[in-house]
């Protein structure tokens, strides 16, 4: 392996854009060195901005895989294409970084676990919430047993209005899904992380189509084509896991609520209690009192500074690279992912079928 990682990305739209490519980049260990793109135009711009002035810009991912000299692949590219794409550039010896959801399928994600044992390649999965200031704490917090067996949580991705209307976000068939497979997986993914359990026992779910056919909506990103709108507007699960824990996932674009809370968990446990409704709460009883604390996680603590942080894609790219150089496991295992698509299927499965969904 070259003495800096060479990293391809497969998909320069908002994702790539938005995160990927702006946190790589500030990596001193890696090279953008291969951008890929149905539509050749946000490649070559991708390369403009972000790539070494050796990059090179590709239409088919197959011939980009065929450079021996690419270490590493961040798959960028709608939910549909994951699996094909991911499990190709395993098999071609990259390192792979998948977008979330893992994949359209639970199938499909346990194809693409297959294929990291196969090869011995790394893979991960995009959930950046988990990196976030707030999440880390309180990850630290459920290790050190601070809340004792964690037997109830709420998994939280609710917006009252906020459909996305670009890409292919309301195609259901290249997408799986809606407001659940987009956001709801976030919530469900943190949630099941913070927990550490991973053996669902029972599902089940509801999916709702109740405000998608509204003409002129209000919308934060302008009104959607009710034509077009083929996904869910909002959906429900409750997931009994087989110690008995319970979660409730709550996802939606468009509710009418003013609870609105994205990407964030609820756990109570038998000694204490956590959200995440205003900053970083714990609750719980002490000499017979109860208590709330708010966690204070700036790093300032003096006049008009609020001290140097990392943002939480910054967070990820940095922890995900120094996993490949050291030969570490990812923080985001695709086994952990996995079990998250198994589940978001069994809640669309359940909501079609009006019945619980059993795992085994």
């Amino acid at each position: 392996m070259s003495q800096k990682l060479k990293i391809a990305i497969i998909g320069c739209g908002g994702i790539a854009n938005g995160k990927h490519l702006p946190s790589l980049s500030r990596l001193e260990q890696v090279e953008l060195v291969a951008f890929c793109d149905i539509i050749s135009d946000r490649a070559e711009e991708a390369k403009a901005k972000y790539g070494t002035a050796e990059a090179k810009v590709y239409e088919d991912y197959k011939t980009l895989l065929q450079d021996a000299s690419i270490d590493v692949v961040h798959v960028c590219t709608p939910n549909d294409s994951h699996a094909e794409i991911t499990i190709a550039a395993l098999e071609a010896g990259k390192h792979v970084m998948c977008e979330k959801p893992m994949a359209k399928t639970a199938a499909d994600a346990r194809r693409m676990v297959e294929a990291a044992k196969r090869t011995g390649k790394k893979l991960t999965i995009g959930y950046n919430n988990r990196f976030r200031a707030d999440s880390l704490y309180l990850k630290r917090i459920c290790e050190e047993g601070e809340l004792g067996d964690i037997y109830y949580a709420k998994a939280h991705a609710v917006r009252r209005r906020a459909v996305p209307t670009w890409g292919v976000f309301l195609d259901e068939e290249k997408q799986g899904g809606g407001p659940l497979i987009d956001i709801g997986t976030h919530a469900l993914d943190l949630t099941l992380w913070l927990m550490d359990n991973y053996e669902p026992k029972a599902v089940l779910g509801t999916a709702f189509h109740k405000l998608s056919g509204k003409e002129n909506a209000a919308n934060a990103w302008g009104p959607w084509d009710p034509k077009k709108f083929t996904v869910e507007d909002s959906a429900f699960g409750m997931i009994v896991m087989k110690n008995s824990a319970t979660i409730m996932l709550e996802s939606s674009w468009a509710l009418n609520t003013l609870d609105v809370k994205e990407a964030k968990s609820t756990l109570s446990g038998t000694e204490g209690g956590a959200d995440m409704e205003d900053g970083l709460r714990l609750n719980g009883e002490k000499l017979s009192r109860l208590y709330m604390n708010k966690i204070e996680l700036g790093s300032g603590g003096v006049d008009f500074y609020d001290g140097q942080s990392e943002s939480a894609p910054d967070t990820e790219m940095r922890l995900w690279i120094d996993a490949i150089l050291h030969d570490k496991q990812p923080v985001v295992t695709p086994e952990q992912a996995c079990v998250v698509s198994e589940i978001l299927e069994a809640i669309y499965e359940s909501a079609k079928t009006g019945k619980a969904v059993y795992f085994d």
